[in-house]
């Protein structure tokens, strides 16, 4: 049975997968606009200038993907440790900084409210942190609209785990920055929508879309054996 961090990310993959599936269509002209009432109707194709902001918005859905699995995927390591109660003492250095600087954040937990929730200090200020990171309001320090493949690396070194993905299939993650670019150019006003959209064929974004799935796949993959070896903790660093 799969893992609910994949069903989780499945379920938005097919969510994306179908978008452009319906963007190609469109780009053939299978797909047409249809317009009047039951006694009149219309069809004709879709305007090209509309169609290059539906091919600019895969931009957007495909960044949604990206940091959600991201985020979700650095939320399982913090519920694994919560919920095994992993010692603070016994977790690997790097996630040890990043648990202090949580704690240490005014935003994520006031001094009254972290001292309410530590019965035994060294495991409950894991669980604690991790209650903190989850809530809605503060998931966005996590990662906020800068996540590239770069950003993904920097990652799981932080924590431990492999960024390694097959290079034939996933390119690396390169195709991550052109979607952060696109998606922030958007979302900041820099650029229209048409204007992101002219240079793209849904062929092209297909291809791209089927290349950062597979390196999210991957890096889950990643995570998940991370998790199973428990790599976590300090005494499993290799030498």
């Amino acid at each position: 049975m799969k893992s609910i961090l994949f069903q989780n990310f499945d379920k938005r993959a097919q969510e994306v997968s179908r978008y452009f599936l319906f963007l190609k269509n469109l780009e053939q002209g299978s797909i047409l606009l249809s317009m009047g009432n039951a006694n009149k109707i219309k069809t004709k194709p879709i305007n090209n200038d509309l169609e290059k902001t539906i091919k600019a918005t895969g931009y957007l859905l495909l960044y949604n993907l990206v940091e959600a699995t991201m985020r979700n995927g650095i939320e399982t390591i913090f519920d694994e440790l919560k919920t095994q109660r992993v010692s603070f003492d016994a977790v690997r250095e790097e996630i040890k900084k990043i648990i202090i600087n949580h704690v240490r954040d005014k935003d994520v937990q006031s001094t009254d409210a972290l001292l309410l929730g530590l019965q035994n200090i060294s495991i409950d200020i894991i669980s604690v942190t991790f209650d903190a990171l989850v809530k809605k309001e503060n998931k966005k320090r996590l990662f906020s609209g800068n996540v590239d493949a770069k950003e993904i690396r920097n990652t799981a070194k932080i924590y431990g785990f492999s960024s390694q993905t097959n290079h034939l299939k996933t390119r690396d993650g390169s195709d991550l920055l052109t979607i952060k670019t696109n998606r922030n150019d958007l979302a900041h006003g820099f650029k229209s929508f048409e204007e992101v959209g002219r240079n793209a064929t849904a062929n092209e974004l297909l291809e791209i879309q089927k290349r950062v799935i597979c390196y999210l796949r991957g890096i889950l993959e990643n995570i998940e054996l991370y998790l199973s070896n428990e790599e976590y903790l300090k005494n499993n660093l290799e030498n």
